[in-house]
């Protein structure tokens, strides 16, 4: 998944919990599901491919030995700070990264491909490092298919600015 479509995914996923439950979304929730999602490969990717000190651009961060305890700390600290809420929205995101990551392999059952969430203690399922991000914008054409997903991609940053925008901060406390 692009990164933008790894926030799409969380966005999606957090204001549907928040529906379910009659509740509202604040800003600082929309905030941490959005770069919880961005964490595991801001962290893996670059370490990976351009500074290759980890196996794979699905490894450290994309590891549950990594995601959970760092979104418990997380949950740990808004609970702390009275706002449990985002921290569920960061644990929120965090997972959705991994899920996204993990579809098409869980679709196929393609288990091999499921090593990397258990990274050191499973060898990281290996991808290319030579195809970054760079390469692969850059490879792009514009068809009628890309055209649509940009479009998509547009209206949906314009839903998520507005309703940022429309948020309030945090949720009042009972």
């Amino acid at each position: 998944m692009y990164p933008w479509t790894h926030a799409a995914f969380g966005y999606l996923l957090l204001v549907v919990l928040a529906v379910l439950l009659w509740r509202r979304v604040s800003r600082l929730e929309l905030a941490a599901v959005v770069v919880a999602t961005q964490i595991p490969d801001v962290v893996d990717k670059p370490l990976a491919w351009w500074l290759t000190v980890l196996p794979s651009g699905r490894s450290l961060a994309h590891s549950l030995v990594l995601a959970v305890p760092l979104s418990v700390l997380v949950l740990a600290v808004a609970w702390r700070r009275a706002h449990p809420e985002i921290g569920l929205a960061f644990a929120l995101g965090y997972a959705s990264h991994l899920l996204g990551d993990t579809y098409d392999a869980l679709y196929y059952w393609r288990v091999e491909e499921f090593t990397f969430l258990l990274w050191p203690f499973a060898p990281a399922y290996p991808y290319d490092p030579s195809e970054n991000l760079f390469e692969v914008v850059r490879a792009i054409e514009l068809t009628g298919s890309v055209a649509l997903q940009l479009g998509v991609a547009a209206v949906g940053g314009l839903v998520f600015l507005a309703h940022f925008l429309y948020a309030p901060w945090v949720r009042p406390t009972a």
